[in-house]
């Protein structure tokens, strides 16, 4: 509901006639006529103390006429506890604990649209719940190297996937009144050096690999608010970048939220004024007085951005604009009528925190089907590795999350398999979560492995918990991994413990790609992600073959560093020189890299084993030639041959052979998970609209559509297509 105060002095004022539910409303004229007289009876000190923070997560509101603060929160996995008013504290509340859901890798493993928005829903409704008016996230960035500590935040390496996934999750968190934040724009793909390094990048990269998820959240998702990334893109900040804010965001895309800065991502208050920053946070601050050199007062777009505005420097209209989406914000949020009240920690939410890391979770291996392993039986099992018993919700930046209960590993497996002894040996060990620090382990190396090796001695079946952690310099905000291999030593653990135990299955907790040249001295390997509360409980689920595993990987794994594209130009290309980093792979990221250079990966994206096996057959395309308006509908049939109900997912990749421009050897246009009982089949259709094969010319600064063959590709991973079929795009003949 609407303010009491503000509610009650606008409509002594008239301002607020007739407006009900229609506040609701993203594009209700109404609602734009009330904020243009609101903006009237501001004055420019209240109006610029909008544009800019009053605590940590907060920005002020205008006591005098009731119109309320707004509240922010770290969240794209699970809002964040209380943080303190002026520094970095927790507030240590006792009714701040939360769901983890699992992190974006996972569900953007799942493939599926429909999960997506019920996870937004659910977080959606633990942000308002905690009074939240904007719930920071989600990350969009592309996966362009297995060494960025914040992968796990994102949705994986492909624009397509990333689009198609976002869409649904802001509109499940937007449907509580609670307005998603879709971060970091743009080009924040790595943690080192993110505060200063200069991005440079062709113009076709930017537009067909790493804006196409920000334009969906703007265009399809209709987003109510977007957060802008720390570094920079061809020599100005992304805060305040004249071509990517006012140029793009909100020229080409007519994006009419707010822009909010990552905390302390603003440098200058002439480019904050007039290139499109709204909101400025974060900018290091005590919170003391105004004399203090960190005074809210001494933000770029405080003190001195209104000193602009007054000596005309600045049109008072930029700080109308700004003001103007700061309240079309909160009118969405924070003013709207019929806000629901959200809710936090209920079954429901559990569910879809267990259901998403269910369908999350890839297979990669399963030799002599050492997976499912059966619960009924009477078997010793051996649980061997620090990360299963380690809470996985700490650490990790600003993601951290302060929960109701977190399920580790080992106790989903001690639930599970009720009938079998499991023993626990935690073999290998890091030290505490602690950002921008990595503290050592208070245990002796080897010592844990002699113990984990006695461990597993007369174990029916080792399973081990490695990957990597929330720890500095692993899967962590502030800075990236330093090497692609597992840390700690568990690569040596796995191999001895190989020799002393032939059935061994590994399970990675991680949010990006290891290397895995341990992989051929085990029989099996899943990848688990961080899975939030429920992880335990889902981990144990596909285990034992209660749930059978759907993920398919979301980003490519590289057999080596060095085949990464990112990593194949030198240092250069990733991390940059210090100052600049230019990105030479151009618009060959992850799979586009490995296909059209030939190069093997370990594990493929789309990449995923079932505990059942599937037929795909009678493979077609509606037409072989199309023109430009025209539709590819590609049909198949899909069974499910094996002996356990399981799911699929269908992929269609398309290519340009003979293209008068570099291109990928394909790339993914369409994707379909269809859900199958044990002997069921169901013909499945995927629709490519033709406007979406086309490339980002950067000589005519637009889209253009090459005519031509092309080739459709249609399998369940990148690198498994079981039919490739010709289509030719041009003018039909009748």
């Amino acid at each position: 509901m609407i303010h009491f105060r503000i509610k009650r002095i606008l409509m002594v004022g008239g301002l607020l006639a007739g407006l009900t539910t229609s506040l609701f409303a993203q594009e209700s004229k109404e609602v734009e006529k009330k904020i243009d007289e609101i903006i009237k009876e501001l004055t420019i000190d209240e109006k610029v103390a909008m544009c800019h923070a009053q605590s940590k997560f907060s920005s002020k509101g205008v006591p005098r006429l009731g119109i309320p603060e707004l509240w922010m929160s770290d969240g794209p996995h699970g809002v964040r506890a209380e943080i303190n008013w002026d520094n970095w504290g927790y507030a240590d509340w006792t009714n701040d604990s939360i769901t983890a859901f699992p992190a974006l890798t996972a569900l953007a493993a799942t493939f599926n649209e429909d999960l997506s928005y019920e996870y937004g829903v659910a977080v959606g409704e633990e942000a308002r719940y905690r009074k939240k008016d904007v719930l920071l996230g989600p990350g969009v960035n592309i996966y362009r190297t297995p060494l960025n500590g914040r992968n796990f935040e994102y949705m994986g390496e492909d624009p397509y996937l990333a689009s198609q996934l976002v869409v649904p999750y802001i509109k499940g968190v937007q449907s509580n009144g609670v307005a998603a934040c879709v971060k970091h724009f743009v080009a924040n793909n790595q943690e080192h050096w993110r505060d200063h390094i200069n991005v440079e990048l062709s113009d076709r990269a930017l537009h067909e690999i790493y804006l196409p998820a920000f334009k969906a959240a703007v265009e399809e998702g209709e987003v109510w608010s977007m957060m802008s990334a720390y570094n920079q893109v061809r020599g100005q900040y992304c805060s305040h970048n004249e071509f990517l804010v006012n140029g793009i965001l909100k020229g080409d895309w007519a994006f009419d939220g707010a822009l909010i800065t990552d905390w302390g991502a603003a440098h200058d208050t002439k480019q904050s004024a007039e290139y499109g920053l709204d909101i400025e946070m974060g900018t290091g601050t005590n919170g003391l007085t105004y004399s203090e050199k960190n005074h809210y007062e001494n933000y770029y777009l405080a003190g001195a951005f209104k000193e602009m505005v007054k000596n005309g420097e600045v049109s008072e209209d930029v700080l109308d604009d700004k003001v103007r989406r700061i309240l079309r914000l909160m009118f969405r949020t924070s003013l709207a009528e019929g806000r629901p009240w959200g809710s936090v920690n209920t079954d429901a939410h559990h569910d879809v925190a267990r259901r998403v890391a269910g369908e999350g979770i890839v297979l990669l291996k399963n030799e002599d089907n050492i997976f499912p392993v059966e619960a009924s039986k009477k078997t010793k099992i051996a649980v061997i590795g620090e990360n299963a018993t380690r809470m996985m919700t700490i650490g990790g930046g600003s993601s951290e999350l302060k929960v109701e209960y977190e399920i580790s590993p080992l106790q989903g497996i001690q639930e599970r398999f009720q009938n079998a002894e499991v023993v626990h040996s935690m073999g290998y060990a890091s030290g505490a979560a602690q950002y921008g620090r990595v503290l050592p382990s208070p245990y002796n190396a080897d010592s844990l492995k002699n113990a984990a090796l006695e461990a597993v001695k007369d174990a029916d079946i080792v399973l081990f918990f490695g990957g990597l952690n929330k720890n500095h310099n692993q899967d962590c905000e502030g800075d990236d991994r330093v090497a692609y291999d597992l840390p700690f030593g568990q690569e040596d653990l796995i191999n001895a413990i190989a020799e002393v135990n032939e059935n061994i299955a590994v399970v990675l907790i991680s949010g990006n790609a290891v290397e895995m040249d341990w992989e051929k001295n085990v029989k099996g390997v899943m990848q688990g992600w961080y899975l939030g509360s429920e992880g335990g409980h889902a981990l144990a689920d596909v285990i034992s073959g209660d749930v059978n595993p759907s993920g398919k990987l979301p980003f490519t794994f590289p057999k080596k560093l060095e085949d990464n594209s990112a990593h194949h130009y030198g240092e250069i290309s990733y991390p940059g020189d210090g100052t600049n980093q230019e990105y030479k792979d151009g618009i060959l990221v992850g799979y586009r890299w490995h296909d059209t250079k030939k190069i093997a990966p370990k594990y493929a994206f789309g990449y995923g084993l079932s505990y059942t096996s599937f037929e795909i057959d009678n493979i077609n395309s509606n037409e072989k030639v199309f023109a430009a308006n025209d539709q590819i509908n590609i049909t198949c049939d899909v069974k499910n041959t094996g002996a356990v109900d399981g799911a699929e997912v269908l992929q269609v990749y398309v290519g340009k052979p003979k293209s008068k421009v570099d291109r990928a050897l394909k790339e993914l246009k369409a994707y379909k998970k269809v859900h199958l009982a044990k002997g069921a089949s169901q013909q499945i259709e995927m629709s490519i609209n033709i406007d979406d094969l086309k490339y980002y010319s950067e000589e005519d600064k637009e889209w253009k559509l090459e005519e031509g063959q092309y080739m459709v590709y249609v399998g369940n991973s990148s690198d498994n297509i079981i039919k490739k079929i010709k289509i030719t795009v041009g003018q039909k003949v009748n």
